[in-house]
């Protein structure tokens, strides 16, 4: 029998936060998916609305906490998938590298928009 390999650690950080972070996007995933596709069909959807919503404390934060979830749990899962691929060494340096910085984009890039949406900007 094939031995099973992975690169997180049971019971180490990145593995309980990659475990944490899926429950919390599903949760989250649902309630974006019921509000934007069944509440408010998408072509009802606006940036007057967008903004409207975003004044609600909660949802600003709760979107927020989505982009910073997903962007976390996405880079730290094709991270670990191309460890566990083999790929160590500088190329292992270099990826993590551009994906952190790709995912510190993203999120700053998020952040930003979110903050111009709820009129703080």
């Amino acid at each position: 029998m094939a031995e099973r390999y992975s690169s997180f650690t049971p019971g180490g950080t990145a593995w309980f936060l990659q475990r944490v972070t899926a429950a919390f996007l599903i949760v989250v995933l649902a309630f974006h998916f019921f509000l934007l596709h069944f509440v408010n069909h998408a072509s009802e959807i606006t940036f007057a609305g967008t903004e409207a919503r975003m004044q609600d404390i909660g949802y600003f934060l709760t979107m927020v906490l989505f982009l910073i979830a997903g962007a976390f749990h996405g880079v730290n899962g094709v991270y670990n998938a191309l460890v566990n691929q083999g790929l160590s060494g500088t190329p292992k340096k270099v990826v993590l590298a551009v994906l952190v910085i790709a995912a510190g984009l993203l999120i700053v890039q998020g952040v930003w928009v979110a903050l111009v949406m709820r009129g703080m900007i």
